[in-house]
């Protein structure tokens, strides 16, 4: 393939990928924009295998002959191990499955800048360029470091296996600003380094330097910014990609990952705005504690719970108007959104006004309520953020909350004290009645206790959220 079919052909997956984001950024267009993603990956990767590149006034092949071998084996052994876990991956381990994903390309950046560093065959004209060359590699594998172990701790949080409670060691400002000195100091003695040899070391120690950074950021992150994290993490994960283009003279790989790294930062603002934070904040740490960690005693409000049982929740349902369905990550968790699609089917089919309201952090992470509820085909046009309702919860005659429990605590707005005070939730306790379904009376992610649980116009749906759903169900039906 000559080297202007190679270009032309990088400007056509650069252009799929454009409209690959495009299109999922709207649930109705999202398989047409998957399948951009896919189209535009595949001719990337076939424009790279087989494609020639400029070097001087000669075109050379991009993989020699001798690489096809190596990379046939290695995309052998990605596609199995993707296929995997496309197959035992449930929809519940998807915030899990992005994070360790992430964790993936900060490493494929830090493999790459190394071998970067010690390929001898590479040849620069001019001493300017050979310092280019040495800065994105220190750049490359310094975000690529980063990403990885902060990808591999966000992995840990969201899978349970590092509890949500933020790690704060004292001073971690200080050690923050006193690692960033020496990546500074070890990046000019890199610079400087005349041989592989001299340079190793500034190397290796500014990559131990930010894999603990990584450990370290993620670890101060407390559960109920995981949303943000994650597609903080996407962004760090683009630009590693792009940092990686410039080592590899890829002018695609050096777009795709501005787009990746781009788009991940203006989710991150998203987020941010969404749980009224500032990434900075983010950053430094200290929001929510352990997970789903019961109430304190002697902290909760004053009052009582009302229980309600299945059949009366079928009750209230049937005679209601307008009804409201929130879900959160105790939805997931139980893989009732098949339930609720039901459940949602029948009361439409009754004439029932039922819509879902979203939060843009409920579950683990971005969008992982609408990938739910669009899995159990429930339908787009019902599907409605959280600005698009909550002036119509007063109109509400039901709503009804799965699982969910910091984005719908009326504290944020009542308690100036809450460590959640200022973040915009979903007011469903405006409604004329409001059902909770929960397992118990555990707090939320962040570890706040939620008062929406003892007010007057609230009743609690105890128990497994889909075995109580499919008995509503059966109830409407009966």
């Amino acid at each position: 393939m000559p080297a202007t079919l190679s270009t032309v052909s990088y400007i056509g997956a650069t252009i799929l990928f454009i409209l690959s984001l495009g299109g999922l950024s709207n649930p109705e267009t999202s398989r047409r924009g998957n399948w951009f993603g896919i189209v535009g990956m595949a001719i990337a990767v076939l424009a790279t295998i087989f494609g020639r590149r400029l070097l001087g006034t000669a075109e050379v092949p991009i993989v020699t002959a001798n690489g096809y071998a190596y990379i046939v084996g290695a995309m052998a052994v990605g596609a199995t191990i993707g296929l995997f876990a496309a197959r035992i991956v449930k929809m519940t381990q998807m915030p899990e499955l992005v994070a360790i994903m992430h964790s993936l390309v900060g490493f494929a950046a830090c493999t790459i800048g190394f071998a970067s560093f010690i390929d001898t065959s590479a040849v620069f004209p001019t001493a300017a360029e050979h310092s280019i060359h040495i800065m994105e590699i220190y750049i490359g594998v310094l975000i690529g470091a980063v990403t990885f172990t902060g990808s591999v701790i966000a992995f840990g949080k969201l899978s349970g296996k590092i509890g949500g409670k933020p790690m704060l060691l004292p001073g971690r400002h200080l050690l923050n600003l006193a690692g960033l000195i020496v990546v500074i100091w070890f990046g000019y003695q890199f610079l400087q380094a005349g041989s592989i040899q001299a340079g190793m070391l500034p190397l290796i120690v500014m990559t131990v330097i930010a894999l603990l950074f990584g450990v370290h950021m993620v670890m101060a992150i407390g559960g109920a910014d995981m949303p943000v994290v994650i597609s903080m993490l996407n962004s760090y994960s683009g630009w590693a990609a792009a940092a990686t283009g410039f080592m590899l003279s890829n002018d695609l790989l050096i777009v795709v990952g501005a787009l990746v790294g781009s788009s991940g930062a203006i989710l991150s603002y998203i987020m941010c705005r969404a749980m009224n934070r500032n990434f900075i904040s983010v950053i430094a740490g200290g929001f929510g504690t352990g997970g789903g960690a019961a109430a304190k005693p002697g902290t909760a409000p004053a009052g009582e719970v009302t229980p309600i049982s299945a059949v009366e929740t079928a009750e209230l349902l049937r005679e209601a108007k307008n009804v409201i369905i929130v879900p959160g990550y105790g939805m997931a968790v139980a893989q009732a959104q098949h339930s609720v699609y039901e459940i949602t089917k029948l009361l439409r089919e009754k004439g029932v006004n039922v819509r879902f309201g979203i939060h843009p952090v409920a579950g683990r992470m971005p969008g992982h309520m609408n990938v739910l509820l669009a899995e159990a085909k429930v339908p787009y046009d019902i599907v409605l953020e959280m600005d698009e309702l909550n002036e119509d919860f007063p109109n509400t005659d039901v709503a009804m909350v799965i699982g969910a429990n910091d984005i719908v605590n009326p504290s944020a707005q009542e308690d100036p004290t809450s460590p959640i005070a200022g973040m915009p939730v979903l007011e469903v306790w405006k409604a004329k009645t409001s059902i909770v379904m929960k397992r118990s009376m555990a707090s939320g992610y962040a570890g706040v206790d939620n008062p929406l649980f003892y007010k007057e116009n609230n009743r609690m749906l105890f128990g497994d959220a889909k075995k109580m759903l499919d008995e509503v169900y059966s109830a409407l039906k009966g």
